[in-house]
């Protein structure tokens, strides 16, 4: 490192501390944004749906009709749900590279760092390179690629050197990236705006495989990290005697170090926690897309979409999701590392993430249920108020 390294610790605190404001901040436009302007439905620019209208439309409480009257024709272009303005028409950045321009379910869903930074830089990455627009370059071809530069950054983190270490976070952050990338391309590709999961798609099993690769790498790295430099359990204070002192002083001896046993719990406890952030994660993503971005809906249930859509129940769900993904919990992961605090790490969140999970995991299973009785009941999609 270049410099004190206090000062440096000061300035990259700050940093952090800075970046914590700004997701914050981009939260709440982001609720303000939902709930002020009109959501987008046309994720296929190229496409436009047709619903077959009943000629009595019952519409969600607090939501209001600017397509006239609706009844008088059988079959109509999806409406606008609301007469809210647009927010593309509002904001003064580029949709290709606001984040908050085209919100879909995995976007609310997807953690801060991929939806407010890496999202928006992959975009601007690919309008300068073209990734997009070469016809060698594939979405799996990036997605193969950031699963070598995870292999590097997992033999970078198992260093005996915490600069080497520090230098494995960075290029795992940049295989994240990597990551954000091929799906950037992908979607542009099919015309796709927002984010948006492919679901059953080979790509979309080939970027799971990909980074289930990748998180592998950087577990085997933190274990042969931990296993060649076992940290120690704590110390034990113990009375020294001294020949010249009438009372003994009390002298700090450190502890026995951890076994490698005691080690491989806790790595195999976070990747457990991994794997149920992941199954859930993807699964609820799947859940909302199939409920809230259906097209194959009665014009009630697309109203009545959209009324969950904008519920702030359903934000608080999100974004609980947001920081317990596996994309966040990833990311603090790093950021342990990089400050030389994995151990103490592994062992706040042996138990504690677990509970933290189930109860995101019961919150949203109770939403859901709730919430599909609300869109496809019709009428508790009259008379109930998520």
């Amino acid at each position: 490192m270049i410099g004190p390294s206090s000062q440096i610790s000061k300035i990259l605190l700050t940093l952090l501390f800075l970046l914590i404001i700004f997701y914050i901040f981009m939260d709440v436009e982001l609720y303000l944004r939902i709930h002020n302007y009109a959501i987008d439905r046309s994720y296929h620019t190229n496409s436009s749906v047709s619903l077959s209208v009943p000629a009595s439309i019952t519409l969600a409480p607090g939501v209001s009709n600017s397509a006239g009257d609706l009844g008088s024709s059988s079959s109509t272009t999806l409406p606008t749900v609301d007469k809210q303005p647009s927010y593309e028409d509002h904001t003064w950045i580029s949709c290709d590279i606001n984040p908050l321009c085209h919100v879909t379910v995995k976007a609310i869903l997807l953690d801060h760092t991929n939806h407010y930074l890496f999202a928006p830089l992959a975009t601007i990455f690919d309008n300068v390179i073209g990734f997009s627009r070469s016809t060698f370059i594939t979405p799996n071809m990036i997605s193969f690629f950031h699963v070598g530069v995870a292999c590097i950054s997992g033999k970078l983190v198992a260093s005996d050197s915490l600069g080497y270490r520090r230098l494995g976070v960075l290029l795992f952050q940049i295989r994240t990236f990597l990551d954000d990338l091929d799906g950037h391309v992908a979607r542009v590709r099919k015309h796709i705006r927002g984010e948006r999961s492919e679901i059953g798609t080979s790509g979309y099993y080939v970027d799971g495989l990909c980074d289930g690769l990748g998180c592998i790498a950087l577990l085997l790295g933190i274990f042969f990290y931990l296993k060649n430099n076992p940290p120690r359990r704590g110390y034990s204070i113990i009375p020294m005697s001294d020949t010249s002192k009438t009372t003994p002083e009390p002298t700090m001896i450190p502890k026995i170090k951890a076994s490698t046993r005691k080690v491989a719990k806790n790595v195999i406890s976070f990747t457990g926690q991994l794997l149920l952030s992941s199954t859930a994660w993807n699964r609820y993503i799947a859940v909302y897309q199939n409920m809230l971005e259906r097209e194959d809906v009665t014009n009630t249930q697309y109203q009545c979409q959209n009324y969950v859509f904008k519920s702030t129940w359903f934000f608080c769900v999100a974004w609980i999701w947001r920081i317990v993904n596996v994309h966040a919990l990833l990311h603090c992961l790093l950021l342990s590392i990089f400050c030389d605090k994995l151990w103490d790490f592994l062992r706040a969140i042996r138990y504690s993430g677990y509970i933290i999970l189930l109860v995101a995991i019961c919150l949203t299973e109770m939403h859901i249920l709730e919430a599909q009785n609300y869109i496809f009941n019709s009428a508790a999609c009259s008379n109930i108020s998520l």
